[in-house]
């Protein structure tokens, strides 16, 4: 007797989709992870475990006080800018953004594939305050602002860095190719919103009719409509919102750039200067950009600062122990986002739900 045949309707197909679309990142997560930790391993090895932690040594715990608490103004500029981003009749104050930016990032830096669940992570940290929907469009439309400036200061930092330095022609086009494209995606972006194109959402509707990702486009291009039509009502209803938001996330930034020039004037014997904090904050953010699905960007975020202190001549071992004094840094916040996780009530498995729901 033949047994009757299975017919998945189009949710499940897009659950099976996105499930294994999700299975292969997390190969990938582990993959980069293990080659993070080899990494990590080698510039230990090869610095000198002693000379790292003399460096470390010079930073003190004062020192370490002052790191931590340059790093929570960063956090309190992430959640102004967040408050400013929740559209009215809902509010949201300080005291609900910025734990929940400390709770978002703590989950962003902790787990593997953790930046997929951050931004959920926050919306569900405040709503008992906002819907939750609301709370996810807010940090949909704070993280664009906050990708925005992102992509300007890593095209400028890559700018100054390949016209500093003589570079071998392989880096120099690299960097290059990568200015003019986040150059390109930046105006294109300003084009979009000014405009007001629905120029994402039709592309992925021209992709689905085609057949060509349809499983993931089922509701992705739908989506994708509703975060452009965010965007485009939060710019036609709080213009002067805009630059308040912008300075937030410059301010971000540039607090970045303060902690790195922070603790080169404890552990270098050169003086450090303004343009070179510039440089390896740049550099870190590229690598942290890239390579998120890496717990705490261990191991490359040490070579990407090792490169760059070796370019500068900034001595030996230098890079290393800044990013592993900053590494110390982001492991003290993200234990004060797993209290807060346990304070609240929350787990992991419960941001993980609110995500499926989301899809």
């Amino acid at each position: 007797m033949n047994s009757p045949i299975e017919v998945q309707s189009p949710e499940s197909r897009v659950q099976s989709s996105n499930q294994k679309h999700i299975n292969r990142l997390k190969i990938v997560a582990v993959l980069l992870s293990t080659l993070g930790v080899a990494l990590f391993a080698y510039f230990i090895y090869s610095v000198g475990f002693h000379e790292i932690v003399l460096g470390i040594g010079k930073i003190g715990f004062d020192g370490f006080a002052i790191l931590s608490f340059i790093y929570f103004l960063r956090i309190l500029a992430r959640g102004c800018a967040w408050k400013l981003s929740v559209y009215a009749p809902y509010k949201l104050g300080l005291r609900d953004t910025v734990p929940a930016v400390i709770i978002g990032e703590a989950m962003s830096t902790m787990i593997p594939l953790g930046i997929l669940i951050s931004g959920t992570a926050k919306a569900v940290a405040v709503r008992k305050k906002v819907p939750f929907v609301v709370g996810l469009s807010s940090v949909a439309t704070e993280n664009l602002f906050y990708s925005l400036v992102t992509g300007l200061f890593i095209a400028l930092g890559g700018f100054a860095f390949l016209r500093s330095f003589d570079l071998a022609d392989g880096w120099r086009i690299t960097i290059d190719v990568l200015i003019v494209a986040i150059f390109a995606l930046i105006v294109l972006g300003f084009v979009m919103v000014l405009r007001r194109w629905h120029f994402a959402s039709e592309i992925c509707e021209k992709l689905y009719k085609k057949g060509i990702a349809a499983g993931f486009l089922e509701k992705g291009r739908l989506h994708v409509r509703l975060f452009e039509n965010l965007i485009y009502g939060f710019y036609r209803q709080y213009p002067r919102r805009f630059v308040p938001i912008l300075f937030f996330q410059i301010s971000f930034h540039l607090l970045g750039i303060l902690e790195v020039w922070f603790v080169l004037s404890r552990i270098s014997d050169a003086a450090p200067g303004i343009f070179t904090s510039f440089l390896l904050e740049s550099i870190s953010r590229v690598i942290t950009t890239t390579f998120k699905l890496i717990p705490f960007v261990i191991g490359v975020d040490e070579a990407g600062a090792q490169f760059v202190t070796e370019t500068l001549a900034l001595g030996v071992g230098v890079g290393v122990t800044l990013a592993i004094i900053r590494k110390g840094r982001s492991i003290f916040w993200v234990l004060i986002g797993v209290l807060l996780i346990i304070k609240r009530g929350l787990s992991i498995k419960e941001f993980t739900e609110a995500r499926r729901e989301e899809n």
